[in-house]
């Protein structure tokens, strides 16, 4: 039974098969990782940039971010470019950290229902430098992450279903209220932490 409890919607752009979002997770027993990547434009091409990026993301997941974002931007190097966050809670340090490059947005509600969303970065990796900055706070029991790619509109993430501890919940709410046409690839990834026994 881990420490997070997670909860994803996807869908690709009306008309398109593949979906240029790529997204991956996972906890161990030190800290939890959760990514999105969007590659640029859509389609098959998009799903390759922004795959390379999660390959990265699975192979290094102990690694920090910043080592995480430069591994990224080295290998996308004559690729299309991506957009992409990287969102870690580490158990031990009680501290959540969080870097968006792009459109990929984090929101983060506590257990006395305060949202916060993050600023993503400007721009997008694709081989050359970026400057970025990197959010660290406090790791709260109850924590809620809504973690979004450029799909999900400000209407969408000012619904009071958010407020939920339930992961299921949130997404099986969005994809009913979703429009069926999406004009973007839509990755929602919602997770809720626990805390500690």
């Amino acid at each position: 039974m881990g420490q997070v409890k997670v909860s994803v919607f996807q869908q690709a752009k009306t008309g398109n098969y593949y979906c240029g979002d790529s997204f991956f997770y996972e906890e161990t027993n030190r800290e939890f990782v959760c990514a999105i990547a969007d590659g640029l434009g859509s389609g098959e091409i998009a799903k390759e940039s922004s795959q390379v990026v999660i390959d990265i993301i699975q192979n290094n997941i102990h690694a920090s971010i910043e080592s995480i974002i430069k591994e990224c931007n080295q290998q996308l190097q004559g690729k299309r470019g991506v957009v992409i966050g990287i969102l870690k809670l580490d158990f031990q340090a009680e501290m959540y950290s969080f870097s968006s490059i792009g459109n990929i947005g984090v929101l983060t509600i506590t257990d006395h229902q305060h949202k916060k969303r993050n600023i993503p970065n400007a721009g997008y990796l694709a081989g050359f430098h970026r400057p970025f900055k990197i959010v660290r706070e406090k790791l709260l029991p109850d924590m809620v992450f809504i973690m979004f790619s450029d799909g999900v509109t400000d209407r969408d993430l000012s619904q009071k279903y958010l407020l939920t501890k339930n992961v299921q919940e949130i997404t099986e709410t969005f994809k009913c209220l979703a429009s069926e046409n999406r004009s973007d690839d839509t990755t929602l990834i919602a997770m809720h932490y626990r805390g500690t026994d």
